[in-house]
């Protein structure tokens, strides 16, 4: 069967309606025209890919296969007609789709999203929410995006930028008798949220704790980093987050950061991104802006200088 793209968007829509008279109604296709298309799929791939369960149709285990490699594909496609040979920010209409953490929105994505709003009025931002899958398959993912925050050190081998500099800090409840522990022995002893437990990312600061004074107990895990200070607030768990995340929760939140006798580790966010965005004009702009919007949050106050008591 030869190559036909209209099949891969006929394919999509197939998939994520799970029916062929919403397909063609989302194509604004005839229903005997979708059904064809899928007649040919089905050809190609050998699998039924829909079939019926009472009134309903369901996908088969290769159909769930083909769904997110599917959307991947259009992704990419779409990427390939929008390139263009220059890049004008006032003029653009483009979209930027960019991987972060939740703490990275009120901060990093804020300003970034100032800046691209006073130069290029027309440029779109999409932020997506990075969890452990993407860390692990980053490599794979970032050829559908633009760009990935994550701390330095956590992949190789790809282009990128240091933002700035953050630092692990360790927050508990006002109440919590954690407020006084002197060791890290003490503070081993408590109870831990714990941010992307799967993944590296929360590794380097527990392994300082395990280092100086034994297992750390993981109580809770999750990737939303500013939920940290409200699964600890009124508990006697202590939680993992970085500094600037920890500064954006009022004192009236009931917890504080804990004044450590050590450092629990440094983060500096870094912006990376795939190899095949290097000569982009967009892509370029969009990481010269990236790197001011960096530079302003780094400005706005050293890491370590929070306020102890939230």
């Amino acid at each position: 069967m030869s190559l036909d793209l209209n099949l891969l968007v006929s394919l999509d829509a197939l998939l994520q309606e799970r029916s062929v008279t919403r397909a063609a109604q989302r194509l604004g296709l005839s229903q005997p025209t979708l059904s064809a298309a899928l007649a040919r799929l089905r050809r190609h791939f050998g699998d039924e890919l829909l079939h019926r369960v009472g009134n309903t149709y369901q996908l088969t285990p290769l159909a769930e296969r083909l769904t997110e490699q599917t959307a991947q594909a259009l992704t990419s496609t779409d990427r390939v007609f929008r390139t263009r040979p220059d890049f004008d920010p006032f003029l653009s209409q483009h979209e930027f789709t960019l991987v972060v953490a939740d703490c990275h929105l009120p901060t990093f994505g804020r300003v970034l999203a100032d800046l691209v709003h006073e130069e290029a009025p027309g440029v779109r931002l999409h932020f997506q929410h990075s969890d452990g899958r993407f860390v692990q398959r980053a490599h794979e993912y970032l050829r559908t995006v633009d760009a990935v925050a994550l701390p330095q050190g956590l992949l190789a081998e790809l282009p990128n930028l240091d933002l700035y500099q953050d630092r692990w800090v360790c927050v508990a409840s006002a109440s919590s008798p954690a407020t006084g522990a002197s060791t890290a022995r003490e503070l081993a002893g408590y109870a831990w949220v714990v941010p992307y437990h799967d993944t590296a990312l929360a590794h380097p600061p527990l392994h300082r704790l395990r280092d100086r004074g034994g297992e750390v107990h993981v109580e809770v895990t999750t990737e939303d980093f500013l939920v940290v200070p409200h699964l600890v607030a009124g508990t006697t768990r202590l939680g993992l987050m970085p500094e600037r995340a920890a500064r954006l929760h009022s004192p009236a939140n009931g917890t504080v950061v804990v004044d450590l006798p050590f450092e629990l580790g440094i983060l500096v966010e870094t912006l990376w991104w795939h190899p095949m965005h290097d000569r982009d004009p967009a892509h370029t702009w969009l990481r010269q802006t990236a790197a001011r919007a960096g530079q302003l949050v780094g400005a706005d106050g050293a890491p370590g200088q929070v306020g102890r008591n939230r």
